[in-house]
């Protein structure tokens, strides 16, 4: 399936694990001690790939026992993952420990909020609007909500981790050396460059077909790596600073974040290891059929420190429109710059170069209003939305319709 993170201009991020066969869950980089072998993926079993032994969710608990620093990998619109984070935070909760929550999804200036929710000053509804998840976040509250309650409903603190977006892109375009003192203030003082590993990691996530990405050029390909590790480096270190100031003696801080910043340990491990000194682990979720509908039997054992089996995602649980846009890279940031295929978007009729105008009647002026309006829609809505093409306003209908289930009529 393809996935990409829709609303966000795809230059300015590397994507979430993305991959056209499974090269990448096979690669041969990473932890010394368990490159060089393969472990069993299992459906609903968890494999621990120190010892390649497939354990329950208790078990996989008393082998965390040690670790204070948990790197919870998701795809980010695929539901099953989000209940592989709970599934890990209630058995962490239900064994004793004291559990603290790190979220990518929020910029750690926005910890007032959270604590907010974390004293129950908001209704769901005032959380959503008021902490700004459409604008920090461009997924569906959905897929977070029971991970949300169930931290706020059992006491355990959820803290923001991420830097602010602009941050990023400012590294991203002029590099550590030319950011201004307010702008490096956002991220640690050392930032590990990324690696031979990384690139040859980073290369295998783009999908073959993935023509936006196969076009930039060297330059922004390096303005790319430079972003993802100091995502890496700024969420793991955040996350730590959290812990170290908030957690106790018994106290886990399992963060949720992309798997993209975990696998092989090579993201925000590899640059939080060096200002910690105890244990970190990691765990993945994995379906256990690759895009193509073949069969994930193995992984490679240094992915991860463990490896839950899921089933192959058929749709993601919320609609999508599967469409990438300009943003902040032009002076039209409602301009389609990618259609994924076979998404609602391309569906509809959409092409690169549309400028998106309006959905029923609601103008879209910003990538946060357009979240917002297609957060409320579900599988089976139709909306008719007005484009700008070729200086023409012209008006498309919108089937929110599963591709699969798709019979265009």
């Amino acid at each position: 399936m393809h996935k990409l993170r829709s609303f966000t201009s795809i230059l300015l991020v590397l994507p979430a694990l993305v991959w056209a066969d499974q090269a990448v869950l096979h690669m041969a980089i990473g932890d010394p001690a368990r490159k060089d072998r393969e472990v069993p993926l299992v459906l609903d079993g968890i494999t621990d790939t120190a010892t390649g032994e497939v354990v329950t969710p208790a078990e996989m608990v008393k082998r965390l026992q040690d670790t204070g620093l948990l790197f919870l990998g998701e795809t980010h619109t695929d539901l099953d993952f989000h209940k592989v984070q709970l599934r890990v935070i209630r058995e962490l909760h239900a064994s004793g420990r004291e559990v603290l929550v790190g979220l990518e999804m929020f910029p750690y200036t926005q910890q007032a909020s959270l604590d907010n929710w974390n004293k129950n000053f908001y209704t769901e509804a005032g959380f959503v609007e008021l902490a700004g998840w459409h604008e920090y976040w461009g997924y569906n509250w959905g897929y977070y909500r029971d991970i949300f309650l169930f931290a706020r409903d059992n006491g355990l603190r959820m803290f923001a981790i991420n830097t602010p977006r602009d941050v990023v892109t400012a590294v991203r375009k002029k590099g550590f050396e030319d950011l201004t003192e307010e702008e490096a203030a956002h991220i640690p003082s050392e930032v590990a460059p990324v690696t031979d590993e990384q690139r040859q990691m980073y290369n295998a996530f783009f999908e073959v077909d993935d023509s936006l990405h196969r076009a930039i050029d060297d330059e922004a390909l390096e303005g790319m790596y430079r972003a993802q590790t100091t995502w890496d480096a700024t969420m793991g270190w955040n996350a730590l600073q959290a812990l170290q100031e908030n957690g106790g003696p018994n106290a886990i801080m399992v963060v949720l974040i992309g798997s993209g910043h975990v696998t092989f340990g090579l993201g925000a491990e590899r640059q939080t290891a060096p200002h910690y000194d105890g244990k970190i682990s990691s765990i993945i979720p994995i379906s256990i059929f690759d895009d193509g509908g073949e069969p994930v039997l193995e992984v490679r054992a240094s992915y991860a420190n463990f490896i839950w089996g899921l089933p192959k995602e058929q749709e993601s649980e919320f609609p999508t429109l599967g469409i990438s846009l300009m943003g902040s890279l032009g002076d039209q940031p409602m301009q389609l710059i990618q259609v994924s295929a076979g998404s609602v978007g391309d569906q509809a009729g959409l092409t690169v170069g549309d400028v998106l105008v309006s959905i029923d009647g609601t103008a879209i002026d910003s990538a946060i209003a357009l979240r917002k309006l297609v957060s409320g829609y579900r599988w089976g809505d139709v909306v008719v939305a007005e484009i700008r093409r070729d200086d023409e306003l012209i008006p498309i209908e919108i089937k929110f319709r599963r591709a699969s289930m798709s019979t265009g009529n």
